[in-house]
């Protein structure tokens, strides 16, 4: 891929700094943003002020938009400031970027838009999510991230703007938004099980979204679901709502020793399974860090994270703690 001058949004959180991170290491030109400082950041303002998006926007070849309030703001921030950043700031950024010729725009989106399609009534079989799954939103995050994706393919139809979605799910290396799982699981036992059906790490999300630049003058406009390839299928769904365990020890049976030394168990059961096979077919996808490779690094007494998500770390969604933990309650 030639060098490009490319502009994203969000440079300061966690997805933003590793894909200014890596278009550097790659040779390309990379203009971060963000509401905050950071060394990743080159230009300090909104994406729902116009007139600081038209700045920006000046030269650039393509758009990576992973800017957003996310699920923890909710309790946080007004419905408003929601559309404000997620709806406005995104037709802001589409407008400009079609007035400026940019060549493709890559628009971070979430699993979340699923909504309420994630959990069916127990004890229904889980769902086994893809993109032909209709979204139902179950709060102003999902609503406004919809929003957006309705926003990129209006543009793409409008004014032929190459945009691809990608619907990421779990990368985030905070304790999990669910007090119970905090309180029943090692963190690190969470989130690996989270790599059966609901979580990515920021190297693979980061590699897709490179990949869906380089394809997205091809493909046109798009729907992805980025998150780690899943050793389940259709035939678990019902086992896997009731009885994990068992559905995973006839998938990967090497996992109970890892799981047995370390004093880890398995959820009870599993609710969804994301199924990211368009991404794999359509982009070339291949993301590495799957429920099986992280079970190898945590065996040989590796951290199971990537170089990648070691060097950003932590960030957190609140400048501060509340009552009942590292997120306030809806």
């Amino acid at each position: 891929m030639p060098a490009l001058r490319t502009l994203v949004t969000g440079s300061a959180g966690h997805l933003g700094e590793a894909l200014v991170r890596t278009l550097l290491e790659a040779g390309h030109q990379s203009v971060g943003i963000d509401i905050k400082e950071s060394a990743f950041t080159d230009d300090v303002g909104s994406i729902a002020d116009r007139s600081f998006v038209k700045h920006c926007m000046r030269g650039v070849h393509a758009v990576f938009h992973t800017a957003t309030l996310h699920k923890p703001h909710v309790a946080t921030h007004t419905r408003q400031a929601f559309v404000d950043t997620n709806v406005t700031g995104t037709l802001n950024l589409l407008e400009e970027a079609a007035g400026a010729g940019v060549g493709a725009f890559i628009f971070t989106s979430t699993t979340s838009v699923f909504g309420r399609a994630l959990t069916p009534a127990f004890p229904a079989p889980a769902a086994w999510i893809t993109e032909e799954v209709a979204p139902l939103p179950r709060n102003i995050y999902g609503v406004t991230k919809a929003a957006a994706e309705s926003l990129c393919e209006l543009f793409h139809n409008l004014c032929g703007l190459p945009c691809l979605i990608l619907r990421t799910s779990r990368f985030f290396p905070e304790p999990d938004d669910n007090q119970k799982i905090r309180e029943s699981y090692d963190d690190t036992n969470a989130k690996i099980n989270e790599f059966l059906y609901r979580r990515a790490d920021i190297e693979d999300v980061v590699g897709a979204h490179l990949l869906a630049l380089e394809k997205a003058h091809a493909i046109g406009f798009a729907r992805y679901i980025v998150s780690a390839t899943t050793p389940f299928t259709c035939d678990d769904l019902q086992e896997l709502r009731t009885d994990a365990a068992a559905v995973l020890g006839r998938r990967v049976p090497s996992y109970e020793e890892v799981y047995k030394r370390r004093g880890w168990s398995m959820f009870p059961g599993i609710d969804r399974v994301y199924v990211n096979d368009r991404a794999r077919n359509e982009l070339g996808w291949r993301p590495r860090y799957d429920f099986a490779h992280v079970l190898d690094l945590v065996r040989a007494g590796e951290d199971p994270r990537s170089p990648l998500a070691r060097s950003i770390g932590l960030k957190g969604y609140h400048a501060g703690t509340f009552a009942n933990g590292p997120y306030p309650v809806e």
